[in-house]
Order: C-alpha cells, then sequence, then structure tokens
C-alpha cells in the first residue's frame, strides 16, 4: 500500500484539497469497482449490438486478394460473428474501464481547482470579518469559529471550519491546526494567509493589525486582477471582431463571388466557413473568456 500511496501521491493531495470526506483507499477502492462494473456492463450492452446488428458481416475486402489468404479466410468466415463479438466486448472493457477511472482520476482536482478559485474570491472579506472579530477582542481560535459558523464566505468559511475541527476533534492546539490546514489547501493565497497566523499567533503579536494588513493586501491584489482581466478582455473582442466577424464576412464575400464565377452550385468552402468555422469558433471565444474570467 506504501508504493500505491508514492504512486498516486498526487492523488492523495487532491483528495485533501476537495475535502471529499473519504479516504484514499476507500476512494481508489471505490474507483476501481465502478470502473470494472461500467467496463462488464458497457461491453455486454457493445457485444450484444454487435452480434445483433452482425456487424462484423458487414465487413468486406475490396481488391485483389491472394489465393491462399482468400482461401484462410473463408475458412474462419463461420466464425466471424463470434470473433467479432469476443472482440468488440474485450476492447470496450478495456475503454470503458480506462475512462472511468480517468475520470476518477480527474475528478477530485476539478473540485480542488474550483474551491481554490471560490476561496481566493472570498478570502478578503473573510479576513475583514476576522479583523473585526478580533479588534473586539475575541480569541484568535473563536474568531475562526465564527467564521466557519458563516455561511456567507464559501469555501473561506470551510477551510475555518477544517482549523476548529482539527482543534475540537483531534485535540490539536491552534497553530498546529493552522499549520495542517495550510499544508492541505488548494489556495495559495489561504496558504500565505494561515502561514501568517501561525507566526502572529506563536508571537504573540497584534493579530488584528496582521489581519488588517492581510485584507488590504488581498484586496488590492483582487483590483489589480480584475484590471488585467478587463484588459485581456479588450484584446479579446477586437480579436473576435477582427477575426469572427469582419474575417469570414471577408472570406464569404470572396468564397461567393469564386462560386459565381466558376459556376460552381454547391461551394464547400462557403458551406464550411458558415457551418463549421463560425460556430465552433465563437464557441472558442466563450469557452475562452470563461476560463480567464476571475471568480469575484
Amino acid at each position: 500500500m506504501s508504493a500505491k500511496r508514492e504512486k498516486y501521491y498526487e492523488l492523495i493531495e487532491n483528495i485533501r484539497s476537495a475535502r471529499l470526506g473519504i479516504t484514499f483507499e476507500a476512494y481508489l477502492a471505490t474507483a476501481t469497482v465502478t470502473s470494472v462494473l461500467v467496463g462488464i456492463i458497457g461491453s455486454i450492452l457493445i457485444a450484444l449490438l454487435v452480434y445483433l446488428l452482425d456487424v462484423p458481416g458487414l465487413i468486406s475486402f475490396r481488391g485483389n486478394v491472394p489465393v491462399d489468404i482468400a482461401a484462410t479466410i473463408n475458412q474462419f468466415q463461420g466464425y466471424y460473428l463470434v470473433g467479432g463479438t469476443i472482440l468488440a466486448g474485450i476492447v470496450s472493457f478495456v475503454v470503458l474501464y480506462g475512462i472511468t477511472f480517468l475520470i476518477y482520476l480527474m475528478y477530485p482536482s476539478i473540485i480542488a481547482g474550483g474551491r481554490r478559485r471560490d476561496i481566493e474570491s472570498t478570502l478578503p472579506y473573510a479576513i475583514n470579518y476576522l479583523a473585526a472579530m478580533s479588534t473586539a477582542g475575541i480569541t484568535p481560535a473563536e474568531v475562526f469559529r465564527q467564521l466557519g459558523n458563516s455561511t456567507i464566505y464559501g469555501e473561506s468559511s470551510v477551510e475555518a471550519r477544517y482549523i476548529i475541527l482539527e482543534v475540537d476533534i483531534f485535540g490539536h492546539d491552534l497553530i498546529e491546526s493552522l499549520k495542517n490546514v495550510s499544508m492541505s489547501t488548494p489556495s495559495p493565497r489561504m496558504r500565505d494567509f494561515l502561514q501568517g497566523c501561525i507566526g502572529s499567533v506563536a508571537a504573540g503579536s497584534n493579530i488584528s493589525e496582521f489581519f488588517r494588513t492581510k485584507a488590504e493586501q488581498y484586496t488590492g491584489e483582487n483590483r489589480q486582477t480584475q484590471k488585467q482581466f478587463l484588459d485581456t478582455l479588450a484584446l479579446i473582442a477586437e480579436s473576435y471582431v477582427t477575426a469572427l466577424v469582419a474575417g469570414t464576412l471577408f472570406l464569404i464575400l470572396i468564397q461567393s463571388i469564386m462560386a459565381i464565377l466558376s459556376g460552381e452550385s454547391t461551394p464547400l468552402m462557403l458551406y464550411i466557413i458558415i457551418y463549421l468555422i463560425i460556430p465552433f469558433g465563437s464557441i472558442m471565444f466563450v469557452v475562452l473568456i470563461d476560463s480567464m474570467t476571475p471568480e469575484w
């Protein structure tokens, strides 16, 4: 099992960062069993479909086949259906098993990435809340407890709940709890903030001042990120107008003139531009903008 843990080290870290609430062993066992079941059920259905439709019988050879090879083919012709069905079942099992298992391997990283974006978008406001609470004289552990009980700060509140979970359930002190959560959080900002909290609590310094400083820092970074995104969005908009509006109109005009001059009744290139390049190009720009948009 130790060798398997080394092999799936990144998966283990992603499971912890995603806060899935399941151990690595249980998750890997679930992934294996589910992949096998999907592979078996899918391969049976595909093999049955191949058998009922007699797909191997639809395969035909074109061209001249040597006499010896033709004789060998004819000799096994009666086994085409059974052999093709078995082969389709084996191949479909391997493919479905691999795809399902790959989805299980990727799922924690996707969830962890979503949590990272949510944490970094709510962290400045969560730290402002911590600063306000600590100014009122509340202890650091109770400050994080209050943040964990709040529901308006998204995944930042979840991380605070895990800090208190370490204190209440596992009996760790606040510094050790902050250290453990900082090692598993998916957000570099949250990690930096928690490590700073460790230093402030250990040194006995004014943690309220530290909270205010960090809140101002992350708020300023958010403003800078927003400005950079708006500049990038303006550049993408100009590229879209140039490439998919003016560019495609120019290509359509040229292709139409060429089709008229050549007397072509079905201009293939014109159809490709209208039905492929324009829709897929627009989808590409939408996906690009969505992937670049920061969650504020």
